[in-house]
């Protein structure tokens, strides 16, 4: 359970992988400004 093991998140980092413990890009909900100014 380290750097050599895949399943967890530091062997991700290691290994250079990513998953579900070590998701590539966290993505939260924003709306584009634009779509806001185009309301009035």
């Amino acid at each position: 359970m380290g750097r050599g093991d895949k399943r967890t998140k530091k062997g991700k980092i290691s290994a250079g992988s990513f998953g579900k413990l070590r998701p590539a890009k966290v993505r939260k909900n924003t709306k584009p400004v634009a779509v806001t100014a185009q309301a009035s």
